[in-house]
């Protein structure tokens, strides 16, 4: 049974053609975000605020305690393509002509089949798993307790004795590349499709063959993600307010460039 449901989710894949890139078009993604954000700025800003207010909230709950922070800033990232659902339904919106409204944002949210919660309960289980994985990991093998940013970077950057800070990069690579190449384009491709025409994993195995694809243009993709998050993240969080519904708008025309269905 579980080969039949792999085999009907790569059918459902191999309905949809990736779409050739070159080096370059992450950039030509963002100036599309960008101009999304300035068409709907009320509904666009307001998803930056609420996911702002989160960050904010992680930074005061682990505010003495940056051996959690580190990690729950992490599992943030991992569920965020699931909470920029709203933002793909602007940029839909604007690209059929329609007016952007918070009732179609609300809408989407509204389970048709179950596909996006599913999908985001998966999401926040990967998260937790990466919090509860850092946290061990630093706790564990710190040679002294991790309370501040400063005891972080002395203790576990910056020690000579110690090789913590190169494994908890690598376990957090090792964890987030797989994510983001299974939720690069699933999120906006179940969105985009009618009920039945593709399942979670059929979204995420079309997502994996993008980035197989065109892992040049996808990594440039992940590096501007991660950059202009961290700038955000960097302003006490109000730059997310900004970059956040940035980043929402152009992963829909990232998922616009790279998918098309079969005619």
């Amino acid at each position: 049974m579980p080969m039949l449901e792999t085999e009907k989710a790569l059918q459902q894949s191999r309905q949809f053609g990736v779409k050739p890139i070159p080096l370059l078009r992450p950039l030509g993604w963002l100036a599309r975000g960008w101009q999304d954000l300035l068409r709907c700025p009320g509904a666009s800003l307001l998803h930056g605020l609420a996911m702002a207010l989160v960050g904010g909230l992680i930074l005061w709950l682990a505010r003495d305690r940056f051996w959690l922070l580190a990690g729950a800033f992490s599992g943030f990232l991992l569920v965020a393509p699931i909470l920029a659902t709203g933002l793909y339904v602007i940029s839909r919106d604007l690209e059929m002509g329609r007016e952007p409204s918070l009732a179609h944002v609300i809408e989407a949210w509204r389970p048709r089949d179950g596909r996006l919660v599913v999908f985001g309960v998966l999401l926040a289980f990967a998260g937790i798993g990466w919090v509860t994985t850092s946290a061990a990991l630093i706790t564990g093998f710190a040679e002294a307790p991790i309370n501040t940013p400063d005891q972080f970077l002395r203790h576990v950057v910056l020690n000579e004795d110690s090789h913590l800070f190169e494994a908890w990069l690598g376990l957090g690579a090792l964890l987030a590349a797989p994510m983001f190449a299974s939720t690069m384009i699933a999120v906006p491709l179940m969105l985009d499709s009618k009920v039945g025409e593709v399942s979670i994993l059929g979204a995420v195995f079309t997502s994996w063959r993008v980035v197989m694809e065109y892992p040049a243009p996808v990594a440039l993709w992940a590096a501007l993600i991660m950059l202009l998050t961290l700038l955000g993240m960097a302003s006490a969080m109000l730059g997310l307010i900004v970059v956040l519904p940035w980043l929402g708008h152009a992963s829909w025309h990232a998922y616009r460039d790279l998918v098309k269905k079969a005619q």
